[in-house]
């Protein structure tokens, strides 16, 4: 992979270890010649990790929407950036830009962000590796949740494997390099004439 796009929050969170898997994160990222892509953010973990990689020497490109722009959000230091009209802009260059997704912890942006990565995985838009960084268990919560949609009947246990799951920046780096996209049909069989 030449590049990832990291999803995370515009916020810290409430204990250093957010933060410091973030920074080891982007030297990771710098250290394997992987370009950042991100959200362009200045504030947060957004920022933090443009910080990390660009302190390690690495390249970052942002994508912003122009409303954060003018609310001065924008990363001044990024390699590249790029300003675009909205939200759904954004996500879309980002997605086209990288060779793969990671979800760091955050809020609602970041699982919406996530959430519509794996999404269009699941429907074939792309066959790039998905990431989470699971610092300190932040995801646990979640992946019990997705379980309980697959024991409920509404999402495939084989798609489960749409995203990996690592406790390092390393170990999920790794696991990433060597994803392979699940084969499945996501399309629901056709009604028979006994069920329509």
């Amino acid at each position: 992979m030449n590049s990832i796009c990291v999803f995370c929050g515009a916020r810290d969170g409430s204990r250093p270890v957010y933060r410091d898997a973030t920074v080891e994160l982007g030297r990771a990222l710098a250290r394997e010649g992987i370009e950042l892509v991100w959200g362009g953010g200045h504030v947060g973990l957004m920022g933090t990790v443009a910080d990390a990689v660009l302190a390690a020497g690495g390249r970052v490109f942002g994508v912003i929407p122009v409303f954060m722009v003018e609310r001065e959000l924008e990363h001044r230091g990024a390699t590249e950036m790029l300003v675009v009209d909205s939200m759904h802009t954004r996500k879309a260059a980002m997605a086209e830009r990288a060779e793969g997704f990671i979800a760091l912890p955050g809020g609602f942006g970041t699982l919406d962000e996530l959430f519509e990565i794996i999404t269009w995985g699941q429907l074939h838009i792309h066959r790039k590796p998905i990431g989470l960084l699971n610092v300190d268990g932040f995801y646990e919560p979640l992946l019990a949740m997705v379980r309980h949609m697959v024991d409920e009947g509404f999402v495939k246990r084989e798609n489960l494997d749409l995203f990996c799951v690592g406790d390092t920046p390393e170990a999920l780096l790794a696991a990433m390099s060597t994803w392979q996209a699940p084969v499945d049909d996501w399309v629901a069989p056709p009604l028979t004439s006994q069920q329509g």
